[in-house]
């Protein structure tokens, strides 16, 4: 099979006229070549950071404090995670992911409170959907163990230093949060050596330096930290030093849309686009050990078709930045994962 359109080819999202060539489910080949199509074909995104579970509670909680609505055991998330039913927390996750299918989300790194029973829930939320999801465990090393690997609340909860040891015996990839609040936590976390830190709003110069110097990626949520109150991370400084991921964070607070993080974080992050576009697809496919995320020979067929002649995107004179900053889920006419 092949995809034709305007194709954001490779690292640097080149714009070509032509075709991607799919066999077996891999790029095969992306041939410049004259076509009849208005379509815009890029990368699917890899959302770096989500928590689905409260789903079942969008928009509650409006005013309260970071602590207030998502600190465990007993913020807000968490008490209204113990109230519901597994159905019911099952049945708002699936609605969820299915929303980000059809937004061309290919996979997501999911932080699963709710320990085993947990990360059970939503792969059965999961089962059907053309969606990949990466699921790290909380609250326990078997929930580690029977995920993909753990994802740690943060290090002014606990100091994770078994759970650690646990998921690197394991192989399995180990994410924190980290410098969401302030930059107390950020050390800790660091000194834990994890696979990925998320968040880091509040970086001091020396964090800054250490993240470059160890090598350590990190996934950004700007629309969340803006919403609890907390600032925005500084996203270009993180991309001048490692590699930077994006991620819609909380359910409960944002869409799971990855255009409207991506939107933000070019115009209220100032962030040049095709930056951005590696934020959402490649960046995110590397810190969470996937191979999609561009469209060259050889990676995963993970692709976005965008109708380039929408009431909204016709006209466009640069498709990167129509990408980033303009395109939504009504734009969307085909998803092939």
């Amino acid at each position: 099979m092949h995809v034709e359109g305007t194709v954001l080819r490779g690292q640097e999202f080149d714009p070509i006229e032509g075709r991607v060539v799919i066999e077996e489910g891999r790029i095969v080949a992306v041939e410049e070549t004259a076509t009849d199509s208005d379509a815009i074909v890029c990368p699917a995104f890899v959302n770096a950071h989500t928590h689905v579970g409260d789903s079942i509670a969008k928009e509650a909680g409006g005013g309260l404090s970071l602590d207030e609505l998502v600190a465990p055991p007993d913020g807000l998330k968490h008490r209204l995670l113990r109230a519901a039913s597994t159905d019911e927390t099952v049945a708002a996750m699936r609605r969820s992911l299915r929303f980000m299918e059809r937004s061309g989300t290919a996979a997501t790194v999911e932080f699963r409170e709710g320990g085993v029973a947990g990360v059970r829930a939503i792969r059965r939320a999961l089962d059907g959907l053309d969606l990949r999801a990466v699921v790290l465990g909380r609250e326990s090393i078997d929930a580690m163990h029977e995920g993909d690997g753990f994802g740690a609340s943060g290090a002014r909860d606990a100091d994770f230093a078994d759970e650690r040891a646990a998921t690197r015996e394991a192989g399995k990839p180990f994410g924190i949060h980290a410098g969401e609040r302030d930059a107390d936590d950020l050390d800790p976390a660091m000194d834990l050596d994890p696979t990925f830190l998320v968040h880091v709003v509040h970086p001091d110069p020396h964090h800054l330096d250490r993240i470059e110097r160890e090598g350590m990626p990190v996934t950004v949520c700007p629309r969340s930290n803006l919403v609890t109150g907390v600032g925005v991370p500084p996203i270009r400084e993180l991309l001048d030093r490692t590699t930077v991921a994006l991620g819609t964070d909380n359910v409960m607070l944002n869409s799971p849309s990855m255009f409207r993080e991506m939107e933000f974080a070019a115009k209220v992050g100032g962030v040049d686009a095709d930056d951005v576009l590696r934020m959402a697809t490649v960046n995110g496919a590397d810190l969470a050990g996937l191979d999609c995320g561009l469209i060259e020979a050889g990676r995963t067929a993970k692709l976005l078709v965008l109708d380039g002649d929408s009431d909204n995107l016709c006209g466009a004179r640069d498709p990167v930045r129509a990408v980033v900053r303009r395109a939504g889920v009504d734009d969307v006419t085909r998803v092939v994962v």
